[in-house]
């Protein structure tokens, strides 16, 4: 054993309370090794007595392994409480009566991922649990018109904000209070405030699942999130194309930095499925023949003349690599339909509005993994 080796161990011990490590923290300021004998000096600031018993403990328990004996001396720094910048990884509950909350990510805007959060959500309320759906895009909400909302909340007597209730869910969005018309044009700061805000300024009640629908980017509200709330686990929307794979690198680093479980990767837009009939001139039904496609191959149709074609516009399988390279799980890949965009134009989840459709199925089996995953945490 050398100093370095003993460092590498140390590193795995967080500073009790917080998701760092001692070393990182700075706290390791001296090791000392005479033979089987091992001597660590360290500089705390907090003055809490238990937690450097905590910490002390863990460290003679760790090296014991290696060494016949182990030394810690504790210095105190100043009584200025935890470690500058420290965030503490076991924060009071915000919303104590909320059993999992789910983010609902993605590194770049425009991969579909609020009609991902409101099919999973109401996938979720199918399934008998009670859901709150939390649009906190503060620049660009989307769940009024996802959802086909066009209301103010309520308040109730002591200033707290009642989530709308539509299809079940309970849903809330900047887009209620400021209008989906009016633009945002808000500091970091003031961002971070009404992300706050919307966790401890709503009458959310009890839920089995709290649904984000956050804002692409590893931005201020996703700082604020993971500074202020307990989160069971975040799903990260992507496309196919590699610049919307990229972002979802960053996203994946980022939570896993802030210790949030990453449940699994959606890829959205993944192929495009086309079916019909092939008949003659004369509008009668063939048996079988050649489709051709202005931007693809010619595709053979045999012995019936009903087909069902999956085109991938922009690639194949960029989805799936990439969850392998993250060692994330793959949970769905939902193709593009036009059947999405109306009921997501109207208002209305596909899965509720059509829940036999090809890609609510998919929406369902994404619930599903997402339960079981979770169940097994």
């Amino acid at each position: 054993m050398n100093k370095n080796k003993v460092k590498e161990i140390l590193a795995n011990i967080n500073y009790p309370g917080f998701n760092r490590d001692i070393v990182s923290f700075g706290m390791v300021s001296g090791i000392e090794i005479k033979s089987d004998e091992v001597k660590i000096n360290l500089n705390i600031t907090s003055q809490n007595d238990e937690k450097k018993k905590i910490l002390v403990n863990d460290i003679e328990k760790k090296l014991s392994e290696y060494f016949a004996s182990v030394y810690v001396e504790v210095e105190e720094k100043a009584p200025n409480g935890p470690p500058p910048g420290a965030q503490a990884s076991n924060p009071e509950p915000v919303l104590p009566n909320v059993k999992h909350v789910i983010a609902i990510a993605s590194g770049k805007g425009g991969v579909g991922k609020s009609t991902v959060a409101s099919n999973i959500a109401c996938g979720l309320f199918e399934k008998g649990y009670k859901v709150g759906l939390l649009d906190l895009d503060i620049y660009g909400p989307s769940l009024p018109i996802t959802l086909g909302i066009n209301e103010q909340p309520e308040m109730t007597n002591n200033k707290k904000l009642v989530p709308i209730n539509r299809f079940g869910l309970k849903v809330m969005s900047f887009g209620f209070i400021s209008g989906n018309d009016t633009p945002v044009i808000w500091r970091g700061p003031l961002v971070s405030r009404m992300t706050e805000q919307f966790f401890k300024d709503v009458e959310w009640g009890e839920l089995d699942y709290l649904i984000l629908d956050l804002p692409p980017g590893t931005g201020d509200v996703q700082l604020t999130l993971t500074q202020k709330l307990r989160m069971s686990g975040a799903i990260i929307v992507t496309t196919p194309q590699d610049i919307a794979l990229s972002d979802v690198r960053k996203g994946a680093d980022m939570f896993r930095k802030v210790k949030t479980p990453i449940l699994g990767v959606v890829e959205n837009m993944s192929g495009l499925f086309i079916n019909g009939v092939i008949k003659d001139a004369n509008g009668n039904e063939v048996n079988g023949g050649t489709i051709t496609m202005d931007f693809g191959s010619d595709y053979q149709i045999q012995n019936s003349g009903e087909f069902e074609i999956s085109l991938d516009l922009f690639k194949k399988g960029g989805g799936l690599a990439e969850s392998k390279r993250l060692e994330i799980p793959l949970i769905g890949q939902i193709p593009i339909s036009n059947d999405i965009v109306s009921a997501t134009d109207n208002g209305e989840p596909l899965i509720r509005l059509n829940p036999e459709h090809k890609a609510s199925k998919i929406y369902m089996s994404i619930v599903e993994k997402m339960i079981s995953i979770l169940d097994e945490a």
